[in-house]
């Protein structure tokens, strides 16, 4: 599937209505589900992205939005028709304003922490297809400034490696040079700080307290930062003098930093930003959110082809413990991780539903899944490897220039 795609809510009182997500699990799991903007723990299944609706105060992308956007664009995407791409915010109100005649920008990011796995591309892939359908310029923040301060063991150098690194992997996904300009934080602050300013001014330290959960051992740094990464929802107006429409796609655990801005948006005189959230991929040994801190669970784009085989063929899948058991009882692909990458990455919609039932009926066995996942990602990697490396020469031409 990349492969084919390389190619009115009302907002809650802020100060309310963000918490840590931790309900305890009732069906496979006592663990907590935990969400924050930099932190994500527990096993995500259908019903714990439903409770997350709830408590963020997001809203379902209704069979009505998924006609809606097949009307303007001709097709469904199916990282939406496989509902990876779940809740959103003001999705039907800007493609309205893009009826009605209002180009709209893209917005996304990346905080450079470490290497870039596959489950940071979908989100990025599916941005990629926004901005072709819909010919939207992109904004794509790189948050250097807020992982140096978050993780006290990484030095500036260490963050300015995977800065370059996480670049690389932004280019190859094949974004318009001409429609896309990346922003590091330390590179373009001049550009980004008289609207920060602008923003800060109208967030309280209490608000900020009950949505990131600041205390006393939070550096300053950490607490002043927010507004830094809200800066670029504005920013296209600025660029533009006019009144912009914004769009966000992201996974749905940054949602916090778009509810503040979110909230002082029309205090300032700017549209809120319109948000689309994606679920997170699982890690090759469970349902929990594939992790750069666990590398042996994750397959990033500068693997070998030999590591990303051992990691595949390693995985947790939802089988039974033995062959005879499988045949006779089927397997669980809702818990499996090697049939979601599968599903989203390379199965066309008709295969995956008959990799579906052939896995519940005993027909298809694990091994059989590892060895096709396996035999894809090496040949996606392997092409996203040379994509990565004719992407030095291009960096330049996709570097936002400050104003």
């Amino acid at each position: 599937m990349v492969n084919r795609f390389i190619r009115d809510e009302k907002d809650n009182s802020i100060k309310h209505q963000y918490q840590n997500y931790s309900d305890n699990k009732t069906d496979h799991s006592s663990e907590n589900i935990i969400i924050t903007p930099w932190e994500v723990h527990g096993d995500f299944e259908d019903e714990n992205y439903s409770k997350l609706i709830e408590k963020f105060g997001t809203q379902h992308i209704s069979l009505d939005l998924i006609n809606k956007i097949k009307k303007i664009t001709g097709e469904v995407h199916p990282l939406i028709k496989f509902r990876y791409f779940f809740s959103h915010r003001d999705l039907d109100w800007i493609l309205n304003k893009y009826e009605n005649g209002e180009q709209f920008y893209l917005y996304t990011g990346r905080g450079p922490s470490g290497l870039v796995h596959m489950g940071h591309l979908l989100p990025w892939i599916f941005t990629k297809y926004l901005q072709e359908k819909f010919n939207s310029k992109l904004i794509f923040q790189i948050t250097d400034d807020e992982k140096f301060l978050y993780n006290m063991n990484f030095d500036r150098n260490r963050i300015k490696n995977y800065v370059l690194e996480n670049i690389l992997d932004v280019i190859a996904i094949g974004f318009n040079p001409e429609l896309t300009k990346i922003i590091v934080d330390t590179e373009h602050i001049k550009s980004l700080y008289p609207i920060a300013i602008e923003i800060a001014k109208k967030i309280t330290f209490s608000t900020a307290k009950s949505v990131f959960g600041f205390n006393n051992m939070t550096n300053i740094g950490m607490i002043g930062f927010p507004p830094i990464q809200a800066a670029p929802c504005f920013l296209p107006t600025v660029l533009e003098n006019k009144p912009t429409p914004v769009l966000i796609p992201a996974a749905i655990d940054q949602d916090p930093y778009w509810r503040i801005t979110r909230d002082v948006a029309e205090k300032l005189g700017y549209y809120k930003p319109a948000q689309i959230h994606s679920k997170f991929l699982p890690g090759l040994s469970n349902l929990t959110k594939m992790s750069s801190s666990k590398p042996e669970t994750a397959i990033f784009t500068t693997d070998e082809p030999e590591v990303v085989r051992k990691k595949v063929m390693s995985s947790f899948t939802g089988g039974q413990p033995t062959v005879e058991l499988q045949k006779k009882l089927g397997a669980n692909p809702d818990i499996c991780p090697v049939f979601w990458y599968l599903k989203y990455f390379f199965d066309t919609e008709k295969k995956s539903i008959e990799r579906f039932y052939r896995c519940r009926s005993g027909n298809l066995l694990c091994g059989e899944c590892k060895n096709e996942l396996a035999n894809e990602s090496v040949i996606f990697i392997k092409d996203f490897k040379k994509r990565r490396e004719k992407a030095r020469d291009k960096i330049a031409e996709f570097m936002f220039e400050s104003r």
